[in-house]
């Protein structure tokens, strides 16, 4: 059943797209009920291929969110959109319902069948083995959230507060940034590569996982993870080979478990293009203080208020830069806001209100009715 909300948008949901599917980049949708609350989405894009993907999966039982924020390409993110949550309402079928266990094995299931799709397709496409994704799921079931991640994109929970002077709301992170520009992340890289001083390196003003890539664990990045691939004489006609004695990458996921209580409001699910704009404070605050009708657009226009803000420009004079050139401006940004109402009276709502559906944003944003032929064999691979 949960397949057949993988097809195209129109004939799954009737999906409207809103007014900014396409000429600025930025595309949104309005709000739509889940079984505790409402969930808002918006996406921007920055580069010439859109790599961000994200999803939101409804039942009555459960509710499913993801964030995927791709790099190199757009192949892993889009592949993570089509196979992780059908393995995860697979898993958490046959195990009788979600947990840390399932998740893995879902993030497991997802990577391999990855590294399966790299190797058939080599060949003729032999960039595709330096292609990720990080990777963010939120999952709601029975009133307990689980976070998983790889990368730095981002989960953080609106919770309200009555002793606090400041704000009747506060941030709190719900996963952990794997970007080696966190000391802690690094160290831990180092600590698994003694014999090797240039696991991670200072360039370009960041530090980077062998001088390339700055998160430590992802799908994909196969090159990274596989040091045969290296070694590939088909490989190396379209790179420069890594040096590596063993894995400098994992798709080990961080799993964050929670019982959720009643004051803990809404949750913040986006990549890291929203990040480098905003803190985790500032994307509470705000909203928090706003409606909730388009309330993830109003978080990508703040991010990108800021981003034409350090270059001294208006955000009208950032909207009308061409996709590619605009990565330079701020990166594609993905933001899907999941408010959380009171849980314990939610249950007429879930028996009425709420059916099987499936959210998912547009492949591309310029080209929102493109029957993308990569998507269209990405779901025949799960049918």
């Amino acid at each position: 059943m949960l397949r057949s909300c993988y097809r195209p948008l129109e004939r799954c949901l009737g999906l409207r797209f809103g007014a900014g599917g396409g000429g600025d980049g930025l595309w949104d949708m309005d709000l739509k009920p889940h079984a505790s609350g409402d969930y808002s989405i918006a996406v921007v894009q920055a580069n010439s291929n859109l790599e961000d993907q994200g999803q939101v999966f409804t039942s009555p039982s459960a509710t499913y969110v993801g964030v995927y924020d791709g790099h190199g390409g757009p192949e892993a993110s889009r592949f993570v959109n089509s196979h992780l949550f059908p393995y995860l309402h697979k898993f958490a079928t046959e195990q009788g319902g979600l947990s840390p266990d399932v998740i893995k094995k879902a993030f497991s299931a997802t990577e391999e069948d990855f590294l399966r799709l790299v190797k058939r397709s080599l060949p003729m496409m032999p960039q595709i083995a330096s292609v990720g994704s990080c990777c963010l799921l939120g999952a709601i079931s029975n009133d307990v959230l689980y976070v998983a991640n790889l990368g730095d994109s981002r989960a953080v929970l609106g919770r309200r507060v009555s002793d606090s002077k400041r704000s009747p709301v506060v941030a709190e992170r719900m996963s952990t940034d794997h970007n080696v520009g966190v000391e802690e992340v690094r160290k831990e890289v180092e600590a698994l590569h003694p014999d090797d001083s240039h696991v991670v390196v200072y360039t370009r003003g960041v530090w980077r996982i062998k001088g390339i890539i700055q998160v430590s664990r992802s799908i994909g990045d196969v090159y990274l993870k596989k040091p045969e691939f290296n070694r590939d004489p088909i490989y190396q006609q379209f790179a420069n080979p890594i040096p590596m004695k063993r894995p400098v990458m994992t798709a080990e996921p961080s799993i964050i478990t929670r019982k959720l209580k009643p004051q803990d409001m809404f949750l913040i699910f986006a990549s890291d293009g929203l990040w480098e704009q905003l803190t985790d404070d500032a994307a509470v605050e705000i909203v928090f203080k706003n409606p909730r009708a388009g309330i993830a657009k109003r978080l990508v226009r703040a991010a990108l208020q800021e981003a034409a803000k350090k270059r001294e420009m208006r955000y009208n004079d950032i909207k009308k830069i061409e996709k590619g050139v605009r990565r330079h401006f701020h990166d594609d940004i993905t933001v899907i806001v999941v408010y959380l109402d009171d849980h314990k009276s939610s249950s007429k709502r879930k028996s009425k209100n709420i059916i099987l559906g499936s959210t998912s944003a547009p492949v591309d944003i310029f080209s929102v009715s493109e029957d993308n032929p990569y998507k269209q064999d990405l779901h025949n691979t799960i049918s």
